[in-house]
């Protein structure tokens, strides 16, 4: 409970009621307004504070969960940051399946909120014993008192974004959004915000950003699951090796596809821009951006929301690191840094 705008009970009541903010450099070149809802302002950094409460405290309302009990979950990084914070607070223990692509500074996150860490390997088929879906599902029946949250596969990943996140946007933009730019992973996020929105204005164009070596456009275009799409990629918290059945592909009108190299340096980008620290999503979700500006895709009037899902601290050994970037082959001629930014004085 609130008792004025400044005293908060616990770090729960500040979840969610991110803010708009107009990105203005980076944009510059472009027709339309830009507007980034940006969700490191949740208190766990990310727009996973928003379903892991409302799952959570679901599970909670229907009696699944209990006192002690033990919440688990499959997560790139920030679900598993989101559902750590919550148990704390709400007295719970927290084992988390990892994917081996995440970040060393995620895992280490994980680890320092109290969570029992699982690392699985990440080029792994979905339904191989090694993969976090399996190793979730296993844990999940050898712990007792367990409740496996289940993202990808839970329709209340796309309600919690349907009740916040949706209703956020319209009221912020008083109703005159035009796009909705927003990765897809499990696709709760764009699938909860699209559905309200749509509801308010169906003429509102909702596009989703997908990796290459994800399944997920191809399958929005045609139906049809093709394996022959899935190879490793670098970008987290996107994409995927299968269909997420939190995922309404109903409510997107279509899917654009962005690289792990244009995705990093134009994370940077934001930063040196806008002085927003983001992560390497909110870079994929800005690169789709600009494919999509110079295509002409935006005209004057526009009002364009993208939705960035979290903060750059997770991602100081990946895009952040030039060691990382050099070691990707990012860094060549055209995008080496312009010039050494640190010196050290003797």
């Amino acid at each position: 409970m609130k008792h004025n705008n400044q005293v908060f009970d616990n770090v729960l009541d500040l979840v969610g009621n991110t803010p708009l903010i107009r990105l203005n450099k980076i944009t510059s070149k472009f027709k339309g307004n830009f507007f980034a809802k940006v969700e490191a302002f949740n208190p766990g950094n990310s727009s996973k504070d928003r379903i892991a409460l409302h799952i959570i405290e679901e599970a909670e309302r229907k009696g699944i969960l209990s006192p002690g009990d033990t919440i688990i979950e499959t997560t790139s990084g920030n679900t598993g940051f989101s559902i750590a914070m919550v148990s704390i607070i709400k007295g719970y223990e927290c084992v988390l399946a990892v994917s081996s692509k995440s970040s060393a500074d995620k895992i280490d996150m994980l680890k320092t909120m109290g969570a029992k860490v699982y690392v699985c390997p990440a080029h792994v088929s979905a339904d191989d014993p090694r993969s976090y879906y399996q190793v979730a599902k296993r844990l999940h029946e050898e712990i007792n008192g367990s409740v496996y949250i289940n993202q990808y596969f839970n329709e209340l990943n796309i309600d919690a974004h349907y009740n916040s996140t949706g209703p956020e946007i319209w009221n912020q933009t008083e109703g005159k959004i035009t796009h909705l730019i927003a990765c897809s992973g499990t696709g709760g996020t764009i699938s909860g915000t699209a559905k309200y929105l749509k509801e308010q204005n169906s003429g509102i164009k909702v596009i989703g950003v997908d990796a290459f070596g994800s399944v997920i456009k191809k399958y929005h275009e045609t139906r049809e699951f093709d394996e022959k799409e899935i190879y490793p990629y670098r970008i987290e918290g996107l994409g995927k090796n299968l269909i997420p059945t939190a995922t309404n592909f109903d409510v997107i009108d279509e899917f654009v596809k962005v690289t792990d190299e244009e995705s990093a340096h134009t994370a940077r980008l934001i930063a040196k821009t806008e002085g927003l620290f983001v992560g390497y999503t909110s870079g994929a979700a800005m690169q789709a951006v600009a494919q999509l500006g110079e295509n002409n895709e935006f005209k004057e009037g526009d009002n364009i929301v993208i939705i960035f899902p979290d903060h750059g601290s997770r991602y100081m050994s990946k895009v952040y690191s030039d060691k990382w970037m050099k070691e990707q082959g990012f860094f060549d001629s055209i995008n080496e840094e312009a010039a050494e930014t640190i010196q050290y004085i003797k």
